[in-house]
C-alpha cells in the first residue's frame, strides 16, 4: 500500500505582446519570455496565470521587467513545431513549454534558448533531459513522480473494492501519455489490476473509444495526462456518467466538469515553481546545472455528486484525506 504522506513533502485576459520581426530585440533590454502549449487559450490559461503568479512572487511586472510572449496550439499538436520556432526568431531569453509535446518541439526548434518545462512525464526517458540531477543541454523544468500512478489505482480499489479491469484512454502519438500508460500498468501488476488501453489521436477516434469501452464492461476508468484527451473531458464525464463508470483522472479540470476523482501533483503549483526556474537562468543559471524537479505537493479531489449519480458511497476514511469535497 502507498502510503500519500510519503509524496506530499484564474481567469484573465491573455497578454500578447505586438509581433516581432525574426530580428527584433525587446525594447530597453527588458527580457522575453516564450510561452508554448498545445492547449487551447481557454483550457491552458490557469497554467500560464500559475507561472505569472510565480513571476510576481519574484518581482517581475509583465511590461515592466519582462514581457510574455504566448503561442496556443489550439489542441493542434501538430502545430508546435511552427510555434517554436516563431518564439525562437523572436529571440526569447527563456522558452517555457506546458506539458511533453511542447517541450520536445521547442528543444528540437533550439539548441541554445533555455527551456523550462513543466507537467512533463518522465523526461529523461523521451531523451528530454539526460537525467534528473544533470539534464545536460538546454532543457530543464518541473516532471511527474511516478508512484502517483500506483496511488491512483489504490484510491480506486478503495472506491470500488474488487476492482480487476480499469480502461485507460491514452494518446500513441504523445510520449509522455505512452510512458504514463506503461507506469500505469507497471504498478497495475503489483495491485493485480488490468490496464486495457484504448488509443485516442484525435476527434475521429471518440466514438470507438467509447463504443470499445462500453463493450468490454471494465470496472473503472482512467486517463493519462495529456492535453488533446483533457479537450474532449465533457464528452469523457459524460460517458463515464451514462455508463455507471468509476473515474480517476490526471487533473482537477474533469472533476470540476462532473467526473469522480483527481489525484495528482498539483499543475497549477508546477508552473508556479518553474517561475523559479527562469529567475535562475535570467539572473545566469544555466538549464544544464539546475536539477529537474518533481512535485511536491499532491491533491486529492473528490466529487459527491458524481458518486451520488454512480451509486457509490465514498469511504469516509477516503473523504477525510481528500484535500476538496466538491458537494
Amino acid at each position: 500500500m502507498i502510503d500519500r504522506r510519503t509524496f506530499l513533502a484564474a481567469t484573465g485576459a491573455v497578454l500578447l505582446a505586438a509581433p516581432l520581426g525574426a530580428e527584433a530585440q525587446p525594447a530597453s533590454g527588458v527580457p522575453r519570455l516564450g510561452w508554448l502549449s498545445p492547449a487551447s487559450a481557454v483550457d491552458g490559461l490557469p497554467n500560464l496565470e500559475a507561472l505569472r503568479a510565480g513571476l510576481r512572487e519574484l518581482g517581475y511586472v509583465e511590461g515592466r521587467n519582462i514581457i510574455i510572449e504566448v503561442r496556443w496550439a489550439e489542441g493542434r499538436s501538430e502545430r508546435l513545431p511552427e510555434l517554436a520556432a516563431e518564439l525562437v526568431r523572436l529571440r526569447v531569453a527563456v522558452l517555457c513549454t506546458a506539458g511533453s509535446q511542447a517541450s520536445a518541439a521547442a528543444k528540437r526548434a533550439t539548441a541554445t534558448i533555455p527551456v523550462v518545462f513543466a507537467n512533463v512525464a518522465f523526461p529523461d526517458r523521451s531523451g528530454l533531459v539526460a537525467s534528473y540531477p544533470r539534464p545536460g543541454a538546454n532543457v530543464t523544468g518541473i516532471a511527474f513522480i511516478g508512484p502517483e500512478y500506483g496511488k491512483r489505482l489504490e484510491l480506486l480499489k478503495e472506491v470500488r473494492p474488487g476492482l480487476s479491469r480499469v480502461a485507460l484512454i491514452y494518446n500513441p502519438e504523445n510520449d509522455g501519455s505512452v510512458f504514463a500508460l506503461q507506469e500505469t500498468q507497471r504498478w497495475a501488476a503489483d495491485l493485480k489490476v488490468k490496464i486495457e488501453p484504448h488509443k485516442f489521436r484525435g476527434p475521429q477516434d471518440i466514438e470507438n473509444v467509447f463504443r470499445a469501452i462500453a463493450a468490454k464492461r471494465p470496472d473503472a476508468l482512467m486517463t493519462t495526462a495529456d492535453p488533446l484527451i483533457a479537450s474532449y473531458r465533457a464528452r469523457i464525464v459524460d460517458f463515464t456518467a451514462s455508463n455507471r463508470l468509476p473515474s480517476m483522472y490526471p487533473g482537477r479540470e474533469y472533476v470540476e466538469a462532473g467526473g469522480l476523482m483527481f489525484y495528482g501533483g498539483s499543475v497549477p503549483e508546477m508552473y508556479r515553481r518553474a517561475a523559479g526556474y527562469v529567475d535562475r537562468i535570467l539572473k545566469g543559471a544555466k538549464p544544464a546545472d539546475l536539477p529537474v524537479e518533481q512535485p511536491i505537493k499532491f491533491d486529492m479531489v473528490i466529487s459527491l455528486k458524481a458518486a451520488k449519480s454512480l451509486g457509490l458511497n465514498i469511504p469516509q476514511s477516503l473523504l477525510l484525506r481528500a484535500d476538496e469535497v466538491i458537494q
